[in-house]
């Protein structure tokens, strides 16, 4: 009967949990807690990042040489990833809002994350020229033979044309102006049947600028009566970001064939 009693009280002042069991539950909350850490940490990252949606805010300027100039574009108007870093480029793209000629921000995020908002964007390719004439030189020689019967007017004061069956053209159409300095504007575009059709880069033009570059810069049709202004603003925002090489820099490098062509 003693010893009964003693194995009941030896049983009622035994610990409920062995030191084994709890050094085990201990550790599991402690790599409970680290877990959690990693996922709050890990969701903060990858969350910045899906936000950015591949565009960066970063305001690093990168020095980029095409051919014989050098861009100094900052990373928040690079539109690819790869091509943010410094070095030679075979071309480089852009996108900026109108009108504020600006890359993504922030502030400006609706402008490059809302497809309503896509409009206000202009898309700018930059590569070495290989056409001996810009959009605007190749207007005489070229367009006038491929469009067909008198022009229309169009928006902002531009005249449009339209291109011949089997140009290439089908569904485009060419409009010109008078630039106001002595020389002509002109951009093809597909002119959607409706203005809520409107695409973010329905309308596109190319300008040589610097000493070797073409600018190739696309835009909505619903900017067209802005065409004057989007004209100088892209052509002033590369000028301004490009430098050129010196005759004696050039006098220096290896001569390369040329590839230049009129059509």
């Amino acid at each position: 009967m003693q010893n009964g009693t003693a194995d009941f009280g030896a049983e009622q002042h035994a610990p409920l949990f062995s030191a084994r069991f709890l050094l085990a539950s201990v550790i599991a909350i402690a790599l409970l807690a680290l877990a959690s850490l990693g996922i709050n940490v890990y969701g903060h990252l990858y969350g910045a990042q899906l936000a950015l949606a591949g565009h960066s805010d970063s305001l690093d300027v990168y020095d980029i040489t095409i051919g014989r100039d050098t861009l100094h574009l900052t990373a928040n108007t690079l539109r690819f990833e790869p091509q943010r870093r410094s070095g030679a480029a075979e071309r480089v793209d852009l996108q900026l809002h109108w009108p504020s000629m600006e890359g993504y921000s922030q502030a400006l995020r609706l402008a490059f994350d809302d497809l309503g908002q896509a409009q206000s964007l202009l898309f700018l390719q930059v590569s070495q020229s290989t056409m001996s004439r810009d959009m605007s030189g190749r207007i005489e020689p070229i367009y006038r033979h491929l469009t067909i019967g008198p022009a229309d007017v169009g928006p902002g004061g531009l005249q449009m044309h339209r291109f011949r069956p089997g140009t290439g053209f089908e569904g485009e159409v060419l409009l010109t102006a008078d630039d106001g300095d002595g020389g002509q504007y002109a951009v093809r575009c597909l002119i959607p049947t409706a203005d809520k059709l409107a695409s973010s880069s329905d309308c596109q033009r190319d300008i040589h600028v610097g000493e070797d570059l073409s600018v190739l810069y696309r835009f909505s049709s619903r900017l067209l009566p802005e065409w004057k202004q989007i004209d100088a603003a892209v052509r002033s925002y590369v000028e301004q970001r490009t430098d050129t090489l010196t005759p004696a820099d050039t006098a220096k490098m290896p001569a390369r064939p040329s590839t230049k062509h009129s059509s």
